[in-house]
Parts: C-alpha cells; sequence; structure tokens
C-alpha cells in the first residue's frame, strides 16, 4: 500500500479551504450560519488556515438535533468554519483511500448509491438462481450502533498505515476525538458523528477492515455492503451459516463492533429480500411498505407547507420528481400514478 508522508500541506492550503468552500456553501446559501461565515469570508479562512499552519487549531462544539429518516438518529452538526475543514480533508484524502475499496462497498463513493448497491445485489441472486431457476439463499446482517462503536484507536491505527504525515494525523485525531459517544470510559473514546462529511471517509476505511476479511479470508465471491448493513448470497443455506460464527469474530476482536442480534436474517430469495428500501424477488422488485407511507406522509406536509405559505411549488415539485425516481427502480406503474395523482389532489384540495 502507497503511504503519503507530506499531505498535510494540501489538506491546509488556501486554495483547497477556499475549493471546499465553495463545495460546502451549495445548497446552503440561505442559511443564517453560512451567510454569517461569507460575511467576512477571507477574514475567516485565512484565520483556519493560520491556526492549521501553527497547530493551534481546536476543533468546535457540535449541535445535536434528531431527525427520523426512517427510524430516529442523533445528528450532531459542526460549526460552518469546522465543516469548511471537513470537506478539504475529504477532498485530499478520499481518493487516496478510494482505491484500497472493493468494488462492491457502494456508501458515500462516486458513482456507487444504494440503487447501484441493489442493483448489485439482484444481479448476484439471479446469477446464483440461475435467472430463477433454483433456490438461493440471502444473509443479511447490519452492526449494532454502528456510528456509536467505531473505537478512535482502531481508526487512527488504520489511518496511520497509509497517513505518514505527522502533522496530517495530529489533524485528523483532533477531528475524531472532537466527537464521542456519551458514557465511554476515558481510555476508550469510542463514536464519529452521523452529520460529519469525513465520518463516511471513516466509516469507509474502518468497515474496509470487514470488506477485506469477508473477500481475502472467508472468500465470500457474492458479498454487498453498504455502510454497516451488508448481504451474503450462496446457493446452500449451511455455507451462509458457516459464515455468522467467524463474522462475529473479526468484528468482535480486530474492530470492537457487533452484528444487531435482531437483523440476522436468512432468507430464501423467493421469499424476498428486504434491502435499503426495496424487497427484491424473483423476475420483479417491489418498494418497502413503510418506506411507500413515509415517501407519502412527506410529500403531503411539504403540500400543506406550501399551502400555508411556508414553501414554494418549486420545492413540492422537487420532492414529487425525487420519489418519482425512488419508484423508477421498482416494477409499480401502479404506484407511480398513484403517488402524482394523490399530488395533484393535495394541490387542488
Amino acid at each position: 500500500m502507497k503511504v503519503h508522508k507530506c499531505i498535510f500541506e494540501r489538506i491546509i492550503s488556501l486554495e483547497n479551504l477556499f475549493l471546499a468552500w465553495e463545495e460546502f456553501r451549495r445548497g446552503k446559501s440561505a442559511r443564517q450560519d453560512v451567510q454569517e461565515f461569507e460575511w467576512n469570508l477571507e477574514q475567516n479562512i485565512f484565520s483556519l488556515y493560520r491556526d492549521l499552519s501553527s497547530r493551534e487549531y481546536t476543533h468546535g462544539a457540535y449541535e445535536g438535533f434528531m431527525i427520523c429518516d426512517p427510524k430516529q438518529r442523533r445528528i450532531h452538526k459542526a460549526s460552518v468554519r469546522d465543516r469548511v475543514l471537513h470537506h478539504t480533508v475529504f477532498k485530499i484524502l478520499n481518493p487516496v483511500f478510494e482505491p484500497t475499496f472493493i468494488a462492491h462497498s457502494f456508501s458515500c463513493r462516486e458513482g456507487k448509491g444504494t440503487h447501484k448497491a441493489v442493483d448489485a445485489l439482484e444481479h448476484f441472486l439471479r446469477k446464483t438462481s440461475r435467472n430463477y431457476r433454483s433456490r438461493c439463499f440471502a444473509l443479511k446482517c447490519d452492526i449494532h450502533q454502528f456510528f456509536a462503536s467505531v473505537d478512535h484507536a482502531i481508526l487512527l491505527s488504520i489511518l496511520g498505515r497509509t497517513v505518514k504525515d505527522v502533522d496530517a494525523l495530529w489533524l485528523l485525531k483532533e477531528i475524531i476525538g472532537s466527537f464521542r459517544t456519551l458514557g465511554c470510559l476515558d481510555d476508550e473514546c469510542k463514536g464519529i458523528p452521523i452529520g460529519n462529511l469525513t465520518s463516511q471517509l471513516f466509516a469507509n476505511l474502518y468497515m474496509n477492515e470487514f470488506d477485506q476479511f469477508m473477500k481475502q479470508q472467508l472468500r465470500v465471491k457474492q458479498y454487498v455492503r453498504y455502510t454497516d448493513d451488508f448481504v451474503m448470497v450462496a446457493a446452500d443455506k449451511s455455507d451462509l451459516e458457516k459464515l455468522l460464527p467467524p463474522m462475529r469474530d473479526f468484528l468482535h476482536e480486530k474492530l470492537r463492533l457487533s452484528l444487531h442480534p435482531r437483523k440476522i436474517i436468512l432468507r430464501k430469495f423467493g421469499q424476498g429480500i428486504d434491502f435499503l428500501g426495496y424487497i427484491i424477488l424473483p423476475h420483479h422488485r417491489a418498494l418497502r411498505t413503510r418506506t411507500r407511507h413515509r415517501m407519502f406522509r412527506k410529500l403531503h406536509l411539504r403540500v400543506v407547507s406550501f399551502k400555508a405559505g411556508k414553501g414554494s411549488e418549486i420545492s413540492v415539485e422537487s420532492s414529487l420528481q425525487s420519489y418519482l425516481g425512488v419508484l423508477s427502480h421498482v416494477n409499480t406503474h401502479q404506484l407511480t400514478e398513484q403517488l402524482k395523482n394523490q399530488c395533484w389532489f393535495w394541490l387542488k384540495d
């Protein structure tokens, strides 16, 4: 693996900080904290650069809030100043680590995403079932409280195998150490915030250790992962059952993680494989029931907000087109027409 010894100066260069600002502000220019930072943009960027170059930079506190997407998650939002830094760190480090990731890791990577992950799983199921003529099975798992369980020392050790720049490692330690899961002991700091852009890279790096174990040690050919959700496909049910003990051992011993006990699901393909909001069945793909209900509920709330004068018709149309894009990946013309008709009814009511 190639090592990088002189990467800190690239991360903190003024050129990269200004480019990171431009990338960060897209779609956020109406937000008050972004406007306040932009009001004295050059002064704020130069101040950040001076603090970084002198190693006096300290990551600020987070603002916590809850979202429902679809389950409740606590998001931690850093200051604009810190988020600009996250962008420049991601911009420089992501290309360094991207070539080390396996092809079937789909989370937060350019040219990947949820729909590509579902397509890959569907391909494996079709191939293993010999075009739906034979039985096959899928084992779906996820990690229990993944983001809250990422071990800081292990993550820094993984980063340190490639990043040999002392100053860059100081900065990464400052970013990682800026957040810890409530209740963890001083000598076992854990947790990365869901709201940080850098957390997307850190999550892929952390789980890449597991990906490599699955591919190189266990020799699992038909494996798809999206963040902490992963699925394996095989023609023989027992082949999948045999994977569970070594997976548990590796996750516990090497990454201090554990499988979610209620989300280990082994099913026949004919029963439908639930993955990333879709149900994959022989010959067709359906939308998960609660995903469909959430889609209608959120679109209705967007229409109600518009009619109350708190939103625009453009935002309603944008949401509708986004959901129609989701539906374009399932075999359901009827549901697509139902969503469009329901939106029209709400607007005219």
